[in-house]
C-alpha cells in the first residue's frame, strides 16, 4: 500500500527527520517496502533490520543510493551512519523490525477486509496457492509470495495490500512456541487453516509433537468469535482443534463428517484424480500435482472457497489450473530420465508421500536422492 512518509511514520511509531535539502519530506511517497539493500527498488522504504548474519544499518547508504525514498533506522545507530545515508529522510525508531511489524499491522487494519492464514507442518505453501486459486474464481485475491511466512516476511506481504483486494491469503510458519501468536497479532486473521501437525522443528520442543500441536493451535486461539477455522479431519492433533473453538469449524478430509470429504484419490502420469463430496454433491477434480498429499491441500482450498460463496464448479476449475511450485514436485525430463524435483524442503511425512509417487511411476530403474533432515 502506498503511504506518504508522514503516514508511514505514524503507522510505524517512528519520528520522521530529514536534512534541510529535502523539501516537505512528509509528503514523499513510499511505493514499496524492503529489508534487502540488494533488491530495494526506487521509491521503496528501506527497513534496517538486524538478521542472523547482517545488520541492515550497514547497508542504509547502499539502499539510499539504489533509490530508496527513506530508511527506517534505530535511534542508537543514527550517529554512526555514513554521511551518504544522511542525505535522505530517516524514520527513527527504537527497533526497525518492530516498526516494520507495527506498520504492517496498521496497514492491515486500515485495509479491513478478510485475511485467511494458513499454518501446518507441511503443505502450507501449496495449500496457500490452492486457496488463493479457488477464491480467485470470484474475488480479487492477494497471496503471500513464495513462503515468506516469518516475522520478517509476513509483514512485508501485508504491506502489499491494496484497496482493490478482497481477500488476503498468507502463510504463518514457526519453529518455536509463541511465534504464530505473534504473527497473528500482526495479521489479525479472520479465517485460519491448519494442514497438519508433523515433526518439523521438533528439536525445539521439549515435549515433542504435542508441543508442535500447541504452537499450531495458537492460530486457532487468535481467531475472532465470528471467525472460521478449517481443519484437516485426518490429522489426530488437528482434529481436536475445533473442540473448544468459539467460532465455526469446517473439517476437510476423508472422515465421514468432513465436508468437503475426500472419497478417493488415484495417481497416474496425468496427475492426481480426486473424487470428493461437498455439500451433498459428488464431484471429480484432476490436479496437475504429484503426491497424494496434495489432494488434501486442494480440498482445503475448496473448503475455503465454498465458505466464501464461490460456486463449486468455478472453484474446481481454478484448482485444476494449479502447477507445481519451484522445487515442490516439479517434473523435469532430462536426457531420457524423469526427475521428480521435490527438494525445496523435506520432512518425513512429505518424503513418504513422494516415495509412494516414485514407486508408482513405471520405470526400468528408480533412484531416490534424499538429504538429511536436521
Amino acid at each position: 500500500m502506498k503511504l506518504t512518509l508522514a503516514e508511514a511514520a505514524i503507522g510505524a511509531g517512528a519520528v520522521l527527520e530529514a536534512p534541510a535539502s529535502v523539501a516537505n519530506p512528509g509528503a514523499l511517497t513510499a511505493c514499496g517496502y524492503s529489508i534487502d539493500s540488494r533488491t530495494v527498488a526506487a521509491g521503496e522504504l528501506f527497513f534496517a533490520v538486524r538478521g542472523e548474519r547482517h545488520d541492515g544499518h550497514d547497508f542504509v547508504a547502499a539502499a539510499i543510493e539504489s533509490g530508496a525514498v527513506a530508511a527506517v533506522v534505530s535511534r542508537t545507530r543514527v550517529a554512526a551512519l555514513p554521511d551518504a545515508a544522511l542525505f535522505a529522510p530517516l524514520l527513527i525508531t527504537e527497533d526497525p523490525l518492530l516498526a516494520l511489524q507495527t506498520l504492517a499491522a496498521h496497514v492491515r487494519r486500515q485495509w479491513g477486509k478478510r485475511v485467511v492464514a494458513v499454518t501446518g507442518s507441511a503443505g502450507k505453501t501449496t495449500t496457500k496457492e490452492a486457496i488463493a486459486a479457488a477464491l480467485g474464481a470470484k474475488f480479487n485475491v492477494i497471496k503471500s509470495r513464495g513462503n515468506l511466512n516469518n516475522n520478517f516476511g509476513l509483514p512485508l506481504q501485508l504491506l502489499r495490500l491494496e484497496p482493490e483486494h478482497e481477500f488476503a491469503v498468507i502463510e504463518m510458519g514457526m519453529n518455536h512456541p509463541g511465534e504464530i501468536a505473534t504473527l497473528a497479532l500482526i495479521a489479525a486473521p479472520d479465517w485460519g487453516v491448519v494442514t497438519n501437525v508433523g515433526t518439523a522443528h521438533i528439536e525445539n520442543f521439549a515435549d515433542g509433537q504435542a508441543g508442535i500441536a500447541r504452537a499450531k493451535l495458537e492460530l486457532v486461539d487468535a481467531l475472532p468469535t465470528n471467525g472460521v477455522v478449517f481443519l484437516n479431519s485426518d490429522d489426530p492433533y488437528v482434529l481436536q482443534f475445533g473442540r473448544d473453538f468459539h467460532g465455526r469449524a469446517v473439517y476437510f478430509g476423508a472422515a465421514p463428517f468432513a465436508n468437503p470429504q475426500l472419497l478417493e484419490v488415484t495417481e497416474d502420469l496425468a496427475g492426481l484424480h480426486v473424487r470428493y463430496r461437498a455439500r451433498e454433491c459428488e464431484g471429480k477434480l484432476t490436479l496437475n500435482l504429484l503426491g497424494a498429499h496434495n489432494a488434501m491441500n486442494a480440498l482445503a482450498g475448496l473448503a475455503v472457497a465454498l465458505e466464501a460463496g464461490v460456486e463449486p464448479d468455478a472453484a474446481v476449475a481454478a484448482l485444476e489450473t494449479l502447477k507445481a511450485g519451484d522445487k515442490r514436485g516439479e517434473v523435469i525430463e532430462l536426457a531420457g530420465a524423469t526427475i521428480l524435483n521435490d527438494c525445496y524442503n523435506s520432512n518425513p511425512e512429505a518424503l513418504r508421500s513422494m516415495i509412494r509417487t516414485l514407486a508408482a511411476r513405471p520405470a526400468k530403474r528408480r533412484i531416490l536422492v534424499a538429504g538429511e533432515m536436521l
